[in-house]
């Protein structure tokens, strides 16, 4: 079985900062690797979408 890479561009400015840096993704890029449904934290998860979605650029407006 494989696994799932789930990447928030501007990760590097969530709270708590996700684990994975990929490669060749830009420098802000984190991110989380699912391999078991064990490993899927729903609600960290849910929070680092409300979060990325909140900042300019990438989920509402710059002013």
């Amino acid at each position: 079985m494989g696994h799932v890479k789930l990447m928030f561009i501007n990760g590097a400015t969530l709270k708590p900062v996700p684990p994975v840096t990929p490669l060749a993704m830009g420098k802000s890029t984190r991110g989380v690797e699912i391999t078991t449904l064990d490993d899927l934290d729903e609600r960290q998860i849910a929070d680092w979408m409300k979060q990325v979605t909140a900042l300019p650029g990438v989920g509402r407006k710059k002013k």
